[in-house]
């Protein structure tokens, strides 16, 4: 019997990020604002088929994100928003973690996350 596909989570900073990075692309005319809008209404209609789950920061990503600064921060150069999306995802005991950014990638391989 086949399997359904996982459910990718999402946190609502990985949300936030994802609708500026749109009106970003805007701003240096990379984009139309027709093409932005057309790309959030995808994404929003895979939010409502269940393709994604939006789920807020976990409780303990605060603490988690300062234990991996100390940690590799010197060593990888991290910012700060890839170390939040990198804690978050352990904190949510997450499979895998989605990523284009190279130093988010590096660091959630440390952490023992899959990066696809």
């Amino acid at each position: 019997m086949p399997t359904a596909p996982a459910v990718k989570l999402v946190t609502h900073l990985t949300e936030l990020e994802f609708r500026n990075a749109l009106q970003l692309r805007v701003f240096r005319k990379e984009s139309s604002p027709e093409s932005a809008s057309a790309t959030q209404l995808i994404w929003q209609k895979n939010l409502e088929d269940g393709h994604f789950e939006l789920c807020p920061l976990p409780e303990n990503w605060i603490r988690r994100s300062h234990m991996v600064a100390q940690q590799a921060t010197a060593r990888l150069g991290i910012r700060t928003l890839d170390l939040i999306h990198v804690a978050a995802a352990v904190e949510l005991e997450a499979d895998a973690l989605f990523s284009f950014d190279e130093r988010q990638r590096r660091l959630a391989r440390e952490l023992k996350l899959k990066v696809n």
